[in-house]
């Protein structure tokens, strides 16, 4: 067996504030093989971006700090790279499409140049043959009329294009792990089909594994192989795709899947079914499940003490004291 290219290991981000700690990660545990996806799905809060900012090395310290755990990049654990050696892989190897590319691009600078500083500072190439590459970039990535619209600043963009120049950035240097946070967030449905299109050829074309961290079930079952669900920290449930749509066993996953809109129902006043209650607060939570004062199907145990992540069938977790 091949080993996965990223590997994840009880990875553990704390923030110290003035309030208390907050536990962003609480022992993670995941893996990604070779060109595979990965889908990263739960409410805002949950950890999500929090776990691919720990995965380039961009927690904000202080307050943040990775506390404990390992996180193994084609073979390396990366938590003890040095500063050097951690920026020479970040947007090399390993890359980021963040969530809003209107405050990620860089104002005062042309799209063009952005791409091409990308490659004159992780490929040495020379200005000339930096701005030509991120020429054949933007026409990679759908932007029209690249030898003009290079020369075009953020805010002349649209949401769609500015979204188009961030995944242009993140593949230039063709990385083996691309991590996505939100990359469809605020398009329209149009937009949102046609970049998820994009990454889908990318990634096929170029051999990139991703991770696509969202809270979009339904962008999940259009590009993940095996899904990772979030709640307050924790992955509760673990399974490839096919699975967790075919048979959710976490009642958050289910309460998530029973919330989404269906068409097919046949009775167009039909109400959605909401998940009662709120994320619980990370300063403060409660001892046991986490999910237990939103959970439907609660038992005394669950208030008592935290349940595992067991398994279930062939590649299936859960953390549920039901399935325990």
């Amino acid at each position: 067996m091949t080993c996965p290219l990223l590997q994840i290991r009880d990875l553990r981000t704390c923030f110290h504030t003035a309030r208390g700690i907050v536990k962003a990660l609480d022992g993670i545990d995941l893996s990604i093989s070779a060109g595979d996806t990965l889908g990263v799905v739960g409410e805002s809060g949950c950890g999500k971006t929090v776990l691919a900012l720990s995965v380039m090395g961009l927690i904000p310290s202080p307050p943040g700090r990775i506390t404990s755990g390992t996180i193994f990049y084609d073979g390396r654990d990366i938590l003890k790279l040095n500063k050097q050696e951690f920026n020479a892989l970040r947007g090399a190897e390993i890359s980021m499409i963040f969530q809003e590319p209107m405050t990620s691009l860089n104002p005062v600078f042309t799209i063009g140049d952005q791409v091409a500083e990308v490659l004159n500072v992780h490929q040495g190439l020379a200005r000339r043959e930096a701005a030509d590459r991120a020429i054949e970039m933007l026409r990679l990535v759908g932007v029209p009329l690249p030898e003009r619209r290079r020369k075009d600043y953020p805010h002349q963009l649209s949401g769609g294009m500015r979204q188009r120049v961030m995944i242009a950035m993140a593949l230039a240097c063709r990385p083996k792990l691309m991590l996505a946070d939100e990359p469809t967030t605020a398009l329209d449905v149009t937009i949102q089909a046609q970049i998820l299109n994009l990454i889908e050829q990318l990634k096929r074309e170029m051999g990139t594994s991703v991770v696509m961290i969202t809270h979009d079930l339904g962008v999940i079952a259009e590009t993940a192989d095996q899904v990772a669900v979030m709640y307050a920290g924790k992955i509760v449930e673990y399974a490839p795709a096919s699975d967790l749509f075919l048979r959710p066993l976490h009642p958050y996953t289910r309460g998530l899947m029973e919330s989404i809109p269906r068409i097919d129902s046949g009775d167009r006043h039909t109400k959605l079914k909401a998940i009662s209650g709120v994320v619980p607060n990370l300063y403060d939570l409660p001892r046991g499940c986490a999910f237990q004062e939103r959970c439907p199907e609660v038992f005394p145990e669950c208030r008592k003490e935290a349940p595992l992540l067991s398994e279930r069938s062939d590649g299936h977790l859960v953390r549920c004291i039901k399935f325990s």
